[in-house]
């Protein structure tokens, strides 16, 4: 490891101005999709009364997750000491709250009425997880914040004490948050597919995937856009592990989550409609979650043993892992409101409005777009960050244009 230095994204491709206006156009897209949402209202969007959380909610919460994740680079180095990671700490710092924001932007325009946004910051439910997720999503940007703040300032960066403190602060924050965002789902006892503590730990463990693909992706493209090779062979083979490791552990918890949910005799129904019978659900869980966001990845990372193998594998492995992401969340969020409500328990119902139905949902292309702006507003963010102040870590050796 060579002597740590930072430096801001100064030199560099015009390719990056490509990506820029990617970027650009897409976060354009999806303003103008918000509009015509709103003027139009989400009858133009494939939410319905029974489905009221749709595509934009997926991409939300998967960008909230990974803001979380995205810190534990940070949080390594810091809290656990391990100084391979430190050069990552202040990237780390800078991605997660630029995948926070660009989450709860996703959010607040796809309300339909953004400027009652107000109307939830100063009137407070505290019975509600929504209201507590105030409080945490703000609290978070700020935390981070300081954290960044006790790591780049000369004088704060001096004090261990300063620099302790805030890193167990965020380290604590980051995983409140994420047990706040997975227990939206958890405290939801109406919907059979969520009702259950274990969503907890299941939005930590993807928060540390989710987070840590973003991360590889951000530091891939930043290698080859600024020519310095940011990650070192050692550093590559940490993250091989890391990401090996935090799959395992999300495809764990969600083995016990279905496995728990079979074990009780009134939830066979929706476990069995999300795992064999429910169409559309049951292809994104097992061919999305499973077959395509965790077993091929994890094997091309098994098979990925020497540094140049590993170089193409990490990221296309971390695209998968965040294809599986959006799969798993679509499952879990619309596969889980597409049930039915069990009304009265062990009777049959049968009405006008749907009660027993298996609900309907096809996404729309404004909800596409505006899902995919928030990950193009997170990476604008992330770009200007890093053209003001100094987040990228500046090594010996620079990797040629013909390598």
């Amino acid at each position: 490891m060579t002597k740590l230095k930072f430096h801001r994204l100064e030199q560099h491709r015009p390719t990056l101005w490509v990506l820029v206006g990617l970027h650009v156009v897409v976060l354009a897209l999806g303003f103008g999709a918000a509009l015509y949402m709103e003027e139009h209202g989400h009858i133009v969007s494939g939410m319905n009364n029974q489905i009221v959380w749709g595509l934009p909610h997926v991409f939300a919460v998967l960008l909230i997750l990974a803001a979380s994740g995205a810190l534990n680079l940070a949080s390594i180095s810091s809290v656990f000491n391990r100084l391979a990671y430190k050069p990552y700490a202040r990237l780390s710092g800078i991605v997660a709250i630029a995948l926070l924001v660009g989450g709860l932007a996703v959010l607040v325009l796809d309300l339909g009425r953004p400027e009652r946004l107000v109307v939830a910051m100063t009137t407070y439910n505290f019975k509600s997880i929504f209201a507590w997720n105030i409080y945490l999503y703000s609290g978070f940007v700020l935390v981070v914040g300081a954290y960044l703040f006790s790591m780049m300032d000369r004088r704060a960066s001096q004090s261990v004490v300063l620099g302790n403190t805030m890193a167990w602060v965020a380290f604590s924050w980051r995983l409140i948050l994420t047990t706040g965002t997975g227990l939206i789902f958890g405290f939801l006892a109406a919907r059979e597919a969520y009702d259950a503590a274990i969503m907890a730990p299941l939005f930590i463990a993807a928060s540390f995937l989710y987070g840590l693909a973003f991360m590889v992706l951000v530091l891939v493209v930043m290698s080859r856009e600024t020519g310095n090779e940011l990650a070192t062979e050692e550093i590559a083979g940490k993250f091989r592990g890391l990401l090996s490791i935090f799959a395992l552990s999300v495809l764990y918890f969600t083995i016990v989550h279905h496995l728990t949910k079979f074990y009780t005799g009134g939830h066979q129904g929706v476990e069995l409609f999300l795992l064999r019978d429910g169409g559309v659900y049951t292809l994104a869980f097992w061919g999305g979650q499973i077959v395509c966001g965790t077993l091929l990845p994890l094997g091309l990372l098994a098979r990925a043993r020497d540094s140049a193998t590993v170089r193409w594998s990490l990221p296309l492995a971390s695209v998968l892992f965040l294809i599986g992401g959006v799969a798993q969340i679509y499952v879990i969020i619309i596969g889980g409101q597409a049930y039915p409500l069990k009304l009265f328990p062990g009777m049959e119902v049968s009405s006008s409005f749907f009660d027993g139905v298996i609900a309907s949902y096809q996404p729309s292309l404004p909800e596409l777009v505006l899902g995919l702006s928030g990950i193009s507003l997170a990476m604008l963010l992330t770009t200007l960050a890093l053209r003001l102040m100094p987040f990228l870590p500046e090594m010996r050796t620079k990797r040629s244009d013909a390598a």
